[in-house]
């Protein structure tokens, strides 16, 4: 299921939401993903200032996929530019 995601709180909302359902406390699935459960919190609170690295690390955790549904003409530029680097 898609759900648009607009602001750090809806995205912590969805973080907290997937951990929730899959019946997981929080400490524990902060273990198992190798985050702190204070990090994990703060993503789940909508904090502003977390790592990226560590963010894609929770989400990929908790089974969450992110795509970026972007203007047809940034997709054009983006596979061109995959194109050139697949030719260097």
């Amino acid at each position: 299921m898609k759900i648009p995601v607009e602001t750090v709180e809806a995205l912590g909302q969805v973080v907290r939401a997937s951990r929730k359902a899959q019946k997981i406390r929080q400490d524990d699935a902060a273990g198992s993903i190798g985050v702190s459960e204070n990090f994990l919190g703060k993503i789940e609170r909508g904090g502003e200032t977390v790592q990226w690295g560590k963010l894609f690390q929770v989400l990929q955790g908790l089974g969450i996929r992110v795509e970026l549904d972007v203007p047809e003409d940034v997709a054009r530029y983006l596979d061109e530019q995959a194109g050139k680097r697949g030719r260097a």
